[in-house]
């Protein structure tokens, strides 16, 4: 069930969420462009100890993070024209271990990515965000 949050309560959800989550998770955030899926990633590195800057991985297509007790990679599939360039950025990698990924436009890598251990959904509902948060 979907949970209207301002930003305030997406910070307190996703230090709520953290503790749920297990190392090696794979993590899709869907959701239209704006919607929030990079300010929820942020919120949740701040929850993790993490105390830089977070950015967007659009054109990097990954950013990792290294918290006080977890790894992250960040991805933003955005930009992506064909699924198949993850092989040239070596998405094996990343997912092969105990770092807890989080994919932004998943969609963009159907073929390619493994199916989620869990599906944040963010949309907009005004000047608050609807925010879904499901193990798969």
């Amino acid at each position: 069930m979907p949970t209207l949050v301002d930003l305030a309560q997406l910070h307190t959800l996703a230090a709520a969420w953290l503790l749920d989550v297990s190392p090696g998770a794979i993590v899709y955030l869907e959701g239209p462009l704006g919607a929030g899926k990079t300010t929820f990633v942020q919120a949740l590195l701040a929850s993790g100890g993490y105390q830089s800057q977070v950015k967007s991985p659009t054109y990097t297509l990954v950013e990792t993070y290294d918290c006080p007790s977890r790894r992250f990679f960040h991805f933003d599939l955005y930009r992506l024209k064909d699924p198949s360039e993850l092989d040239y950025i070596g998405i094996r990698d990343y997912l092969d271990n105990d770092a807890i990924c989080l994919i932004e436009w998943p969609d963009k890598g159907v073929g390619f990515l493994p199916p989620a251990d869990w599906l944040i959904t963010l949309a907009y509902q005004g000047d608050r965000r609807l925010l879904s948060i499901k193990r798969t």
